[in-house]
């Protein structure tokens, strides 16, 4: 048995719950919330369609202003922005995803606790159920002894002729 699983009944022997309530986790960083909100905001169709629009403002400016263009075709500052948006984005995703798989893995830890609480409770349920069949199958049989030899009784005795 794992050092997890001791500590898991040493709770369940105290009555202690096998859930953390979700007051006693910790706060996420700033960092964490930061890349939690930016993740939120990149991984929407609002953010596709907002950047999609820019995009084409963009490419169109620059393609219909012949005179003034600030990224002539073929669009190196645009290119540059984007993977420079890229570049950035990219590890505050993994941020998030990190955390975010830290939090399932804590779930699924909490989830396995509470599931082994449950196992064993039905366990010891199923014990005094069966103790309880036992107790009154004794019981029934204690009776059908007595209800047999109050029989056998009657059978020694003769009958009485009534009146």
């Amino acid at each position: 048995m794992t050092e997890e699983e001791h500590k898991l009944l040493s709770r369940l022997r105290h009555r202690k719950p096998a859930r953390i309530p979700p007051s006693d986790l910790a706060k996420p960083a700033l960092g964490d919330r930061l890349a939690d909100a930016v993740a939120s905001v990149v991984g929407s169709w609002r953010f596709i369609i907002v950047q999609s629009v820019l995009l084409t403002i963009w490419i169109l400016a620059n393609l219909f202003a012949w005179w003034s263009a600030w990224d002539p075709y073929p669009f190196i500052l645009l290119n540059l922005v984007l993977s420079f948006q890229a570049a950035f984005t990219a590890p505050v995703l993994m941020m998030s995803q990190n955390r975010q798989s830290d939090i399932d893995r804590m779930n699924a830890q909490h989830d396995y606790e509470v599931n082994t609480k449950a196992e064993l409770e039905i366990e010891l349920l199923h014990q005094k159920i069966d103790l309880l069949r036992e107790q009154e199958i004794a019981m029934l049989l204690k009776m059908l002894t007595r209800f047999e030899r109050r029989m056998e009784e009657r059978m020694d005795q003769p009958e009485r002729e009534p009146g």
